[in-house]
């Protein structure tokens, strides 16, 4: 009970560090969150200090953080305005990066499982660590934003879909089967909840919204729980639970006042990225194994490796999904938010090593060079994408100036 009281304040206490950090840096350089709060978990845990040790109780809150996480992205996605060519050029890379991952996978894994389980990390964008930057930055609803968006889309559900159907411990022909079971009960849930008026159901959240009643946040449990077990009842991963429970969100919430849908919004916000979100983040430092990195040459070799591979087998397919018109600074923006990829990478890796299909080292070296992804990538992206602004606005008053 001491260890786990001790861990439990140390990581409240992280939670609070990471933002401090990060406004203390934000002069110098812009880094993203999310990788303070990865490298003060692995500094306070094991590899380092050992001043804190994983417990099960965190890795259960951190399991609901990396649920949560899911959720917003599912919730965030706005589908009206990716579908069409965003969509489908983000599909086409998505797929052109699993083949290249999976084959990538097979030259460096001795098995078909390994292979795969490589294939599927290096394929991922992280969606939910990405929205929150493009959001902060002021580019979600850009041209660029809505291609990042429908690129984290096809990155997240696509690898989601993969882990299920190769993963989920059934043969091919019946993990389909079963997936396509779930993708057809939570579509008829997203169908019915976008057809009825929810009259009742909203007057119920605007009455409880400043009351300790928090029907919106306690309905937003409810669903997340009952999809995320679901799921995980059927064999599916339960992340794939998750997305799916954002989206039906979405649209049971969507003819809500709009006053309300802003008030939730915050409230989500809250629970997610101020409680249960940083958790998972200082919970994946926490549990990063530094020493099975850094013993074996050939895994601390595969750290750089992994990162040209994200650039190379995610990044350079996600330019597919680039506007018309996009300068070439834009394109190389969308590139590097394509190849930043994480949480997929983490729970890829976790469940390729607790099976036995992948050594520490390479889930170490995986895992890292997915931090590296979110610490570097965004950064540079988003330099690269004002680049392009400029350079696409100083293209266009010459245009003007043109009689």
């Amino acid at each position: 009970m001491q260890g786990l009281s001790t861990t439990l304040v140390l990581i409240a206490l992280l939670a609070v560090a990471a933002p401090l950090a990060v406004r203390f840096l934000d002069r110098v350089v812009k880094v993203p969150l999310v990788v303070f709060e990865i490298v003060l978990g692995i500094l306070l845990g094991p590899s380092l200090l050992g001043w804190i040790e994983s417990t099960q109780f965190t890795d259960t809150l951190a399991d609901f953080g990396l649920a949560m996480l899911f959720f917003v992205a599912g919730n965030e996605i706005d589908f009206a305005d990716i579908r069409g060519r965003p969509a489908i050029r983000a599909t086409a890379g998505w797929v052109i990066s699993l083949a290249a991952g999976v084959g990538a996978g097979f030259l460096l894994a001795p098995t078909p499982e390994a292979a795969v389980i490589i294939g599927v990390a290096l394929c991922s964008t992280a969606l939910g660590a990405l929205l929150p930057i493009l959001r902060d930055s002021g580019e979600s609803r850009s041209p660029m934003g809505i291609a990042v968006t429908a690129l984290g889309a096809a990155g997240e559900f696509g690898p989601l879909i993969a882990i299920s159907l190769f993963f989920s411990g059934r043969q091919l022909g019946p993990a389909t089967a079963v997936l396509l079971g779930f993708v057809f009960l939570a579509g008829i849930a997203i169908f019915l909840a976008s057809k009825a008026r929810h009259t009742l159901f909203h007057s119920q959240v605007t009455r409880t919204l400043h009351t300790s009643g928090q029907f919106a946040v306690r309905s937003i449990m409810f669903i997340l729980t009952v999809l995320v077990v679901l799921s995980m009842v059927l064999g599916l991963d339960m992340l794939l639970g998750a997305f799916a429970a954002g989206v039906l969100w979405k649209v049971a919430i969507a003819r809500a006042p709009e006053r309300d849908r802003k008030v939730i919004e915050t409230k989500l916000d809250a629970v997610a990225f101020g409680f249960l979100v940083p958790i998972f983040f200082i919970d994946t430092g926490i549990d990063f194994d530094l020493g099975a990195l850094t013993s074996s040459p050939s895994a601390l070799a595969m750290l750089p490796l992994f990162v040209i591979l994200l650039l190379i087998i995610r990044g350079l397919p996600s330019m597919l999904a680039a506007p018309p018109r996009s300068t070439f600074a834009e394109k190389r923006a969308i590139m590097l938010f394509g190849a930043t990829g994480l949480p997929i990478i983490v729970a890829v890796t976790a469940i390729g090593r607790d099976q036995g299909f992948i050594s520490s080292g390479i889930s170490s070296a995986l895992v890292g060079a997915g931090m590296l992804s979110v610490l570097l990538f965004p950064l540079l992206a988003l330099r690269q994408g004002q680049r392009g602004g400029r350079r696409a606005a100083e293209a266009r008053v010459a245009q003007e100036e043109v009689p």
